[in-house]
């Protein structure tokens, strides 16, 4: 096989167990040596490195996160650091400054490995990585051996690290949500390490190259399309929208089975079924029932909001803005419509911008048959 990863970027190795993500990654730092084909690191061959010298400039970041049990967490992150030479009062500065950085109090500083959760070491293990400011940071199912709450706190965590360091990142999973979720590109390998296809994770949803690896996505993928789609650009409209001061007999106009309830700052209140609704009043005095969920039209997807319309009792998405007032609603079907149409105007974007002039891309360029039955080139 024969990849170029985007520098600043995250690329994600994604296959079923044996496929070689593991072994790839691990040639990067030369603690698996390949036995032919090259790899480089800006444009030089690795091997013309010291092994030790070369893994204390690249981040490695492990399942159950592979801490010192007999040194504080300070001396932990300060571990590369000290290797290096900074002497003890630099490097544990360092510490304490990625300490903070990953989200951990500092009064952590001098626990040990055994006194944090699951969760926490794993961000040890990010702050260790980071440790000397590497350029590359490599990671070998860093979040799989947590609970799935957690492991969403460390997605989200990891997502908003790599906003403010742009490291170029090698990440390994076999959880295709996840690589959808994290990834700039995508490397799905086959068993037997080929690789199968490489793509942004819009066009590998959009696109699969062939029956394994729109089997390995998953039927779903349409859904998963719905998370590139930005809620911001769903359409709108005010549907059967209410305050609650509003008269029962007002809502039986709206000529709807549901009406939505808000207060004086347009937040939602909940549904109320029309059929349902006293004799008089107001519409405070009706029964409600929960929303199920809103959606923000600030940082939201639509696939939020497609599962905000499936849950809710009226499946009528409600979208709300930064302060939480309702903007509007939308069912399943204008989302659907809408999502189809932003996905087509970003993939066409995103394939013009590939073809322009000048701007930094990750490509592989994998002839397909090649790729189902051997390798295509040596190791890059």
């Amino acid at each position: 096989m024969s990849l170029e990863l985007a520098e600043g970027g995250i690329t994600v190795l994604v296959g079923p167990s044996g496929c070689g993500k593991t072994t790839t990654l691990r040639m990067i730092n030369r603690m698996v040596e390949p036995t032919s084909g090259t790899v480089s690191l800006h444009g030089r061959d690795i091997r013309e490195v010291n092994a030790p010298e070369l893994r204390r400039g690249i981040g490695y970041v492990i399942q159950h996160a592979g801490l010192f049990p007999h040194r504080t967490i300070l001396d932990n992150i300060a571990t590369v650091p000290l290797l290096l030479g900074w002497g003890r009062k630099k490097a544990r500065a360092r510490a304490a400054e990625l300490l903070e950085l990953v989200g951990l109090p500092a009064e952590m500083a001098k626990r040990y490995p055994n006194q944090l959760s699951g969760g926490q070491q794993q961000r040890v293990g990010v702050a260790r990585a980071l440790g000397a400011d590497p350029p590359v940071l490599l990671m070998d199912e860093p979040f799989s051996a947590v609970d799935p709450i957690v492991r969403a706190e460390l997605q989200a965590e990891f997502i908003r690290l790599q906003k403010e360091l742009h490291k170029t990142i090698v990440f390994v999973t076999h959880d295709i949500d996840e690589a959808i979720k994290l990834g700039d590109n995508i490397a799905v390998f086959r068993t037997g390490g080929k690789l199968a296809q490489f793509d942004t994770p819009e066009r590998l949803l959009a696109h699969p190259a062939d029956d394994f690896v729109a089997d390995f996505v998953g039927q779903d993928r349409g859904i998963r399309r719905l998370s590139f789609v930005s809620a911001a650009d769903v359409p709108l409209r005010d549907g059967p929208v209410l305050s609650a001061t509003s008269t029962v007999a007002r809502a039986r106009t709206a000529d709807e089975p549901w009406v939505l309830v808000v207060d004086a700052e347009r937040r939602p209140l909940g549904w109320t079924a029309v059929a349902e609704l006293p004799e008089s009043g107001t519409l405070a005095d009706a029964p409600l029932t929960p929303l199920g969920h809103t959606f923000s039209l600030v940082g939201d997807s639509a696939r939020a909001a497609l599962d905000s319309a499936l849950l809710s009792p009226a499946r009528l998405a409600v979208g709300v803005d930064a302060d939480g007032a309702v903007v509007g609603v939308a069912d399943a079907y204008e989302l659907s419509a809408a999502a189809s149409e932003g996905t087509e105007a970003g993939e066409a974007v995103g394939t013009a911008a590939a073809a322009e002039p000048g701007v930094a891309t990750a490509k592989a360029d994998v002839d397909k048959t090649a790729a189902a039955d051997g390798p295509a080139g040596g190791d890059r």
